[in-house]
């Protein structure tokens, strides 16, 4: 998703050629002054890889109980033999 605050600027180019020489204009996006490509998205940076490893946490304590579970069903079931 583009920014919105960031604009186009044209650039002016002259291409030299064994007949002579072209200007070629192009239409070029500029990056805004925070990064060298362009503006940052919303979900970059520390926030995002907080939230990341946020996640990583919560499905790796999800996935121990539902196997914690499993393993006390076993359990259980083992004993009415």
């Amino acid at each position: 998703m583009a920014d919105p605050t960031t604009t186009a600027t044209v650039t002016t180019a002259t291409v030299t050629t064994a007949v002579g020489a072209t200007a070629v204009t192009a239409a070029v996006p500029t990056g805004a002054a925070d990064t060298a490509t362009g503006p940052k998205t919303m979900d970059a940076g520390k926030w995002a890889n907080k939230r990341v490893y946020l996640r990583l946490v919560i499905y790796t304590a999800g996935i121990h109980v539902f196997a914690g579970f499993i393993m006390l069903l076993f359990e259980l079931g083992s004993r009415n033999r």
